[in-house]
């Protein structure tokens, strides 16, 4: 399960942030998830549950936002939305594309108090 790990280095980033910012408590957490992130978000939820007991982040709301997959396309020369990594491009038809977007998972805010 390597929601485990990538949840200890929110939780990492969350505890930085409260030195730096003097905060006492994360009341929400938003995290925003590409398509091809290969996260499992129920998984992500349990293990934030569990990593974050003790941190500023305990009992904070996790709130996952779903990034779409896009992906340029060579034979059209245009970036398009895809459901899936190898999906063919939905203006051309062609299969010679390179995602560009969709992999990345980054904490897109807190609130705190």
């Amino acid at each position: 399960m390597h929601e485990m790990s990538l949840v200890e280095g929110m939780r990492r980033v969350i505890e930085d942030q409260a030195r730096v910012h003097a905060f006492a408590q994360v009341k929400v957490l938003r995290v925003e998830i590409g398509r091809f992130a290969c996260v499992e978000k129920p998984a992500l939820e349990f293990a934030f549950d569990v990593v974050m007991r003790g941190s500023v982040a305990e009992g904070a709301r996790l709130e996952m936002i779903d990034l779409v997959g896009r992906a340029l396309c060579y034979d059209c020369m245009i970036e398009v939305e895809i459901a899936e990594r190898l999906s063919p491009c939905p203006d051309c038809g062609g299969g010679r594309l390179m995602p560009v977007a969709g992999e990345e998972m980054r904490i897109k805010d807190m609130e705190v108090i």
